[in-house]
Formats: C-alpha cells, sequence, structure tokens
C-alpha cells in the first residue's frame, strides 16, 4: 500500500486522532493525516526524530544489539505510538509510523498490532 492509504488505514485504529509516515534523518512528515488545531502533526513529528535519535543512541551506547521496535509515550490524555519501520535486505530504514491516540477510546495493545500490519504492506 502507498503512504496516502497507509495513513488512512492507521486512522481506522480506534482511538485515532492523527498519523503520520516521517523520516527521521531529516524530521520530515511524508505525509500525515489527522490532528487539528490542538495537534499540529507536523511539530510532533519533528519533535520525535529527537525521541527516536536519542533512544537509538542509548541502545547503541548500551551495545545491545537489538533494534527499536516501537516507542510509547503515555500522556494523561494520549497515547503517542512510535514505530521505526524495518530494514529490508538492500537498505536501512530511517522512517517511522507516528500514531496519536486518545486513551479513552483505545486499545493499546490492538494499535500496537495495527500499526505491525500497515507497516507490513507498505511500500515506500
Amino acid at each position: 500500500m502507498n503512504i496516502d492509504t497507509a495513513l488512512k488505514e492507521a486512522m481506522t485504529i480506534s482511538g485515532a486522532v492523527g498519523a503520520a509516515l516521517v523520516d527521521f534523518e531529516s524530521g520530515m512528515s511524508l505525509g500525515s493525516i489527522g490532528g487539528g488545531d490542538w495537534l499540529d502533526l507536523e511539530i510532533a513529528a519533528a519533535g520525535n526524530t529527537e525521541v527516536v535519535r536519542a533512544k537509538q543512541r542509548v541502545v547503541s551506547s548500551l551495545k545491545l544489539n537489538d533494534e527499536i521496535e516501537d516507542i510509547l509515550i503515555t500522556l494523561g490524555r494520549q497515547y503517542h505510538l512510535i514505530r521505526l519501520l524495518k530494514a529490508n535486505s538492500r537498505s536501512t530504514s530511517t522512517l517511522f509510523l507516528y500514531l496519536v491516540l486518545d486513551r479513552e477510546r483505545s486499545n493499546l495493545a490492538l494499535a500496537r498490532h495495527g500499526l505491525k500490519a500497515i507497516e507490513a504492506g507498505l511500500i515506500v
């Protein structure tokens, strides 16, 4: 599926209020959907690139020999879920799916499962 279809699919996840596909090297969003006056997805996407970079530095410093699957940020009324896309055999990926969920209307386990399924079908 293409980026637009993947983002529309992300918005069908229960409780979703916004989604984006982000390049964490540049901090640029390749596409976004949802959000609104109180959630600027462009600013959130750019800011979360720093979260991803910081966590990758920690994993590297600890020599964990592992990859980050996803990162969860829990707020009082929201979940912010960051799913790093897996690299293929030819290249490394610098992309992540970013999903903002309303805590009262979402199921975190199902949201993680949904993002994993979207990742599997996404062609960038």
